[in-house]
């Protein structure tokens, strides 16, 4: 590098250059490649780049040297600079964000991270199905085809003239959009079914998407008010020629033509589909309600497609006498009332409540009726299933429970059991599952030890909060405790213990009341944060009384096995359980010397 160009690169004042046009020439290609050196070392792009400021101070220092050139050099470098950190953006947003769907499609950060490279890798303007750029422009197209949907069945069949101004803009850019959607569609990424991989290769996305849906799109694309334009433009050059019925029948056909558009319900299907599947992904309850809104918007749009039908086709029949246009005599009123008429017509036909106003009598109408009809039906059976199957998927752990408990119905008419017995167990059923059923072993066997040890905490706070046991002990052997007990209810009248039974449990009480009899008809009353049985368990012997439940009893039971493990682990706990085993020995008449305290 010379020292003019180490000098222009550094913002040093350089010595005025020779006078001259070669010489003018010779220092402006000496700037541009003191720039480019700059470039490639690291360093000229932040003094050029770096603000207004550096930039204002570089030209100031050239205009004082007198090189004009190398500043006017210097804007385009910046120019370009700029022009490259939008490239860098918009192909940002091309990629997969670091997002809360994202993470939980690929895993982590660093998944994301190599999605994000191997995007790079497939080539250039793939874009990502997952990326900021795709949601954005999905939840237009949504919009866009939404209005389509709606506004064009109304526009093709109640207004005469299309050639408005309003309405070629509105066709126009709809037209425009959809074509650069289905241009779009070859160059972004599909999900596979299993959802496993994302595909990405240009090729492969291009052959994928030409077998799947691009006919249905090219053809739901086809800009059909170019051809109103066209059709209208030339009929206007003779106005003998316009009135004549050939160009009728053109107008009438390029009607029926438009109605391809409706082909982009197919799009909005697959739209809504993949927005249920982030709801799905985000939020359960949200993606409930996205399908209820789907299925209810449906059955609002067929309804909405069919009274713009119930129009159309007489319209296109010039309106015959036995039509009910005609009948009810609203050829000429507002749209709003034929709309008004005809969307009654079809919702009567399609709920097979009636047949509107007045019966059909036309082959055309009768035709028409028996398409709603049959529509109509089809759609009230589907929506029946949906709602249903909806309904059940949203509460499935009652649903489970229903089933179960069909199950217990017909055991106990199997072996005709007496009446108070059946009442017993539907009364047990009642109290123990609550019109739920869950299978919560096996839920929180498939979860990690800290969260499992987190929901039980949870779900057993009521019990460490009213046990002065556990309100006192060591966290760690509350938590190996919670962690091994199992939920248990008894009825009034049942007997927990049995005295002199070998004791393989001890029992927490959660709720309810509970009395400890012994031969001397000795009675002690337990309730809420107690415990008991837990004298087998250090003596390894026989139940010493009898525990009877007063009234519903909601308990947690712990295991010899898992007693001693939880003992072994916090050896300081059993001197608390034989202390209070000692004293209940005490209180119940035994002697103390039958608890082998170690």
């Amino acid at each position: 590098m010379g020292e003019s160009a180490r000098g222009a690169a550094w913002g040093l004042p350089l010595p005025p250059p020779p006078s001259g046009p070669s010489q003018r020439s010779v220092g402006f290609t000496s700037s541009r490649a003191a720039l480019a050196s700059t470039s490639s070392a690291g360093t000229g792009v932040v003094v050029v780049a770096a603000g207004p400021e550096t930039t204002t101070t570089t030209a100031c220092n050239s205009n004082a040297a007198g090189t004009p050139d190398a500043a006017l050099d210097g804007e385009d470098y910046s120019y370009s600079n700029q022009s490259t950190f939008i490239q860098r953006q918009f192909g940002a947003m091309l990629q997969p964000g670091v997002n809360k769907f994202s993470l939980r499609m690929f895993g982590s950060h660093k998944a994301v991270a190599m999605e994000q490279e191997r995007l790079k890798s497939a080539g250039s303007w793939i874009i990502h199905p997952y990326s900021d750029f795709r949601f954005y422009w999905d939840l237009l197209m949504l919009l866009l085809m939404m209005g389509n949907l709606i506004i064009l069945p109304v526009g093709i069949t109640f207004f005469k003239d299309e050639n408005t101004p309003p309405w070629i803009i509105f066709n126009v850019v709809s037209d425009t959009l959809f074509l650069v959607d289905l241009v779009l569609n070859f160059r972004t990424g599909i999900v596979k079914e299993d959802s496993t991989e994302i595909l990405l290769d240009p090729r492969a996305i291009r052959q994928r998407y030409l077998k799947s849906w691009f006919l249905v799109d090219f053809v739901s694309s086809i800009p059909v008010d170019y051809i109103f334009l066209m059709v209208d433009l030339e009929a206007r050059l003779d106005s003998e020629v316009y009135r004549t019925a050939r160009a009728l029948r053109i107008v009438r056909f390029t009607k029926i033509l438009s109605l391809l558009r409706l082909l982009r319900l197919s799009r909005l299907i697959r739209y809504i589909h993949q927005w249920e599947e982030i709801f799905h992904m985000t939020y359960d309850l949200a993606s409930a309600m996205v399908r209820i809104v789907n299925l209810i918007g449906m059955m609002l749009l067929l309804c909405h497609w069919d009274g713009c039908l119930q129009f159309l086709v007489p319209m296109l029949q010039d309106f015959p006498p036995d039509c009910w246009v005609s009948k009810n005599n609203m050829v000429n009123d507002t749209w709003g009332v034929q709309y008004s008429y005809a969307l009654f017509k079809a919702m009567s036909h399609m709920l097979c409540i009636g047949y509107g106003a007045q019966a059909p009598e036309g082959m055309t109408d009768v035709w028409l009726t028996m398409l709603s009809m049959i529509v109509g039906a089809t759609c009230y059976a589907m929506f029946i299933g949906h709602a249903t199957a909806l309904i059940q998927s949203l509460d499935s752990s009652r649903r489970q429970y229903q089933e179960k408990y069909k199950q217990v119905e017909q055991y106990m008419s199997f072996h005709k059991l007496p009446a108070d017995v059946r009442q017993k167990i539907h009364e047990y059923y009642e109290h123990r599952y609550q019109g739920k059923m869950f299978d919560e072993e096996s839920i929180l066997g498939e979860l990690s030890e800290p969260l499992k040890e987190e929901i039980v905490s949870f779900n057993c706070r009521s019990l460490v909060a009213n046990m002065p046991l556990f309100a006192n002990a060591d966290p760690n052997f509350v938590t190996a405790v919670l962690t091994k007990l199992r939920f248990e209810v008894f009825q009034p009248t049942d007997f927990i213990i049995r005295e002199g039974t070998v004791g393989r449990k001890m029992y927490f009480i959660q709720h309810g009341r509970v009395s400890v009899l012994t031969r001397g008809n000795k009675e002690t009353k337990l309730s809420d944060g107690s415990y008991f049985g837990e004298i087998c368990l250090l003596t390894r012997g026989r139940r010493t009384a009898s525990v009877r439940a007063d009234t519903y009893c909601r308990l947690y039971s712990l295991s010899v096995d898992s007693f001693n493990e939880v003992l072994e682990e916090h050896p300081m706990m059993r001197r608390a359980f034989e202390t209070v085993a000692a004293d209940r020995l005490n209180r119940i008449g035994n002697r103390l010397s039958r608890l082998a305290i170690r």
